[in-house]
């Protein structure tokens, strides 16, 4: 496989979370932009943390199925390895990324790689759909929708949940994270994010889920999200929640 010329978001943070797909020029983005903000691998590990504690909460209530969106390099403790026993559908938007999570999951019956753009549900493969998150509609299911919201803007976001949230079956969980506000004091790190990136202050977060019920602990800085001991000390870049589509 040929070297990429360009940077990739999902290996730029499997370069943070310690992995081994990643490439020069990723490693070379990840600095610079750590040149303009800081050290990101702390961040980026409490936000992986997060979604194990969610991914664990979401089997420990009986759904054994997940559909991931924006799912990037799928290791480094993700869905399929912090819940052993259940089926995943990954999916993502970038050919080079679902080409790469087809070949790090050929030999996997459990879990699966796709193209799926969560703002078009129908774009998912309704085969790997059968075959990966069995029931599909008709029983519970675990959306894993991270590293999304901050690149859709409000109107579409809404939007996105609410048709995720018509499609599962009543009891499905949904796994989402929030960028607030961190970058506004490193504009130049600001910039490289991109025109369609977009912060929310935290009391923007909760309207945006629509109909889906954050459980309890409510939307709060990922390393706040029922961590194991005394919370991670890192900077509030991720607000994450568990909500819910409640049982009839």
């Amino acid at each position: 496989m040929a070297e990429p010329d360009q940077p990739s978001t999902a290996r730029m943070i499997d370069h943070w979370l310690g992995g081994a797909h990643h490439h020069p020029v990723d490693v070379a983005a990840a600095g610079a932009f750590e040149g303009a903000y800081g050290p990101c691998a702390e961040i980026f590990r409490s936000l992986r943390d997060f979604l194990g504690r969610a991914v664990r909460a979401i089997a420990d209530a009986g759904v054994d199925n997940f559909l991931v969106f924006g799912a990037g390099v799928p290791t480094c403790g993700n869905v399929h390895e912090v819940a052993p026993d259940a089926t995943v559908l990954y999916t993502d938007v970038d050919p080079v990324t679902v080409r790469l999570g087809q070949r790090l999951l050929a030999d996997s019956d459990r879990a699966g790689y796709g193209y799926g753009d969560a703002t078009d549900i129908g774009t998912v493969d309704p085969a790997q759909l059968h075959r990966f998150v069995p029931g599909w509609g008709r029983r519970p299911v675990g959306v894993v929708f991270l590293g999304l919201a901050a690149f859709l803007d409000d109107d579409t976001l809404a939007r996105t949940l609410d048709e995720l949230y018509e499609a599962v079956a009543p009891g499905s969980f949904l796994a989402i994270d929030f960028d607030g506000e961190e970058l506004a004091a490193y504009p130049e790190a600001l910039a490289m994010m991109g025109p369609a990136f977009r912060m929310r202050a935290p009391a923007r977060f909760g309207p945006l889920l629509g109909r889906w019920q954050p459980t309890a602990d409510g939307i709060v800085p990922v390393a706040q999200w029922r961590p194991a001991g005394v919370p991670e000390p890192v900077p509030d870049a991720f607000y994450g929640a568990l909500a819910v589509k409640p049982a009839d």
